[in-house]
């Protein structure tokens, strides 16, 4: 297949492959259509969007379609036994993992794609399109405060004179990287030379901390966007769940009252 994405490597735009798992719900096409409209905004990136399914939907491509982003349109079931069930806690099962792997796969098995950056993004989050000016700039692996997290109003590293000091932080506090999914990005390179991925034997919440160690990353490696890590520029939004009443099949609607 000849594949041609017309990613750009100048100088002061480098490009951002935006990794984005996504599954069937009332409410996806609201996300996600909300996600692609901060998208939207944004040049010289490639969104590779990974659907939980069997098949990819019609809703996701037809979106994908109308938004006019370059994108790559990929699917992957994640097996039941990982698969929340009812009755089960929300971080019972890590969310995203299969999908996450498949989407790196994709990446390393094309080596002539320009580097740049690749990023996680949940598709329920909130972006400032500043970080992603910080984002294009990232060496190695890029990490700033996320808001929303952690049972916290934010979440992320405590930093002085542009370095890791520190890590503001309530839950989890032995972790090596204590810091949410959309708190870091990592440089293309570094995935390749490293080939780590998402594991699913990682213990609740541990899930970005084992990856950032899987890619041999230290303390030291870590770059701020700015000297005091204090300034949030995404946000850990949640969709409210939607539910339908339970009877509202037998509602009669009354027009013109």
């Amino acid at each position: 297949m000849n594949e041609n994405y017309t990613l750009s490597e100048r100088s002061g735009n480098t490009p951002l492959y935006l990794i984005t798992p996504t599954y069937t719900r009332l409410t996806q096409k609201a996300d996600l259509t909300r996600l692609s409209h901060t998208l939207m905004h944004l040049q010289n990136i490639l969104w590779i969007l990974v659907e939980d399914r069997s098949s990819k939907s019609e809703l996701v491509s037809n979106l994908l379609s109308r938004s006019g982003i370059r994108h790559v349109h990929l699917n992957t079931d994640t097996p039941d036994v990982f698969r929340l069930h009812p009755g089960q806690k929300k971080y019972v099962q890590h969310r995203g993992v299969e999908q996450r792997n498949l989407a790196l796969d994709w990446l390393r098995a094309r080596p002539s794609l320009p580097h740049g950056v690749v990023y996680f993004m949940d598709d329920d989050n909130t972006y400032d399109l500043e970080l992603f000016l910080h984002m294009r700039k990232v060496k190695k692996v890029g990490i700033w405060p996320v808001g929303l997290s952690g049972g916290n109003d934010y979440e992320g590293p405590i930093c002085k004179d542009g370095r890791v000091t520190g890590w503001y932080t309530i839950w989890g506090r032995k972790r090596v990287f204590p810091m949410d999914m959309s708190g870091f990005a990592v440089h293309l390179q570094k995935l390749i030379d490293r080939p780590a991925s998402w594991n699913r034997k990682s213990k609740v919440g541990n899930l970005e901390s084992d990856f950032l160690i899987g890619l041999g990353i230290e303390t030291e490696d870590l770059e701020p966007i700015d000297d005091t890590c204090n300034r949030v520029l995404v946000w850990h939004t949640q969709t409210v769940k939607f539910e339908y009443l339970k009877d509202r099949m037998n509602k009669i609607v009354v027009q013109g009252l």
